[in-house]
C-alpha cells in the first residue's frame, strides 16, 4: 500500500509584509507573481487571446523601435525594479528610450521603462487599472497603454506633473497613436486579429 507524503508547509507572510525574499521562494509553476507595496497579486498564465494580443502588439513596436533606432522593446516576463518596489514587477510589454538603455541590466530593467503596456484578463483588470496603474505612475513611466482585448479598445494615458491623463480611447477601426514611442502608430484591429 502507497503512502502519502505529507504536504509541504510554506510560511507565507501577511499581506502588506512580502519582501523580495519572500517573492523568491514561490514556486516556478507558470502562474505571474507580483509584489506591490508589500502585497502579493497572482495572476494565472494568460489566455490565447491575452497572447495573440500581446504579440501581435509587442512585434509591431519592436519593429518600429528597431527600424529608426529608437531603443528597446521588451516583453513579459522581463522584472522591472520601479523606485520603492522591493520586487519587481513584470508588464506585458515595455520600451525604453535609446539614451537610457543603461538601465537595462542583466536580470531586471533598474528603472521605470519609458512606455509600459498591460493587457486586461479577467482575473486581473482591477490590479493594472488600480494598483500597478498608480506604481507605474509614482514611478514616472511616461506612457501607459492598456489594452482590452475583451473590449478591443486600447487606452494611452500619458504622465502630466505626476499624474496619469488620459490622451484617448481607440477602438477598432481606430488607429493607436503614442507619444513616447516616436511616429509609432498601430491599427486597433490589427492587434486583435487572430
Amino acid at each position: 500500500m502507497a503512502t502519502l507524503a505529507p504536504p509541504i508547509k510554506i510560511d507565507l507572510p501577511p499581506q502588506g509584509e512580502w519582501t523580495y525574499a519572500d517573492w523568491l521562494r514561490l514556486p516556478d509553476d507558470g502562474f505571474k507573481y507580483e509584489v506591490i507595496d508589500g502585497e502579493l497579486h497572482m495572476s494565472p498564465p494568460p489566455s490565447i487571446a491575452h497572447q495573440n494580443s500581446t504579440t501581435s502588439l509587442a512585434a509591431r513596436m519592436r519593429h518600429h523601435a528597431e527600424k529608426h533606432d529608437l531603443g528597446l522593446v521588451l516583453t513579459s516576463p522581463v522584472g522591472v525594479r520601479l523606485p520603492n518596489q522591493e520586487v519587481p514587477v513584470q508588464p506585458d510589454i515595455l520600451f525604453i528610450v535609446k539614451n537610457r538603455l543603461n538601465l537595462v541590466g542583466d536580470n531586471y530593467v533598474e528603472a521605470a521603462p519609458d512606455l509600459v503596456v498591460e493587457v486586461l484578463s479577467p482575473g486581473n483588470w482591477m490590479y493594472d487599472r488600480g494598483q500597478k496603474l498608480e506604481v507605474y505612475e509614482q514611478a514616472g513611466v511616461k506612457e501607459y497603454w492598456i489594452v482590452d482585448y475583451r473590449k478591443k479598445t486600447v487606452e494611452v494615458l500619458v504622465l502630466e506633473d505626476s499624474e496619469f491623463v488620459l490622451q484617448n480611447v481607440y477602438g477598432v477601426g481606430d488607429t493607436a497613436v503614442s507619444v513616447i514611442l516616436t511616429n509609432f502608430s498601430v491599427p486597433v484591429a490589427d492587434i486583435f486579429r487572430k
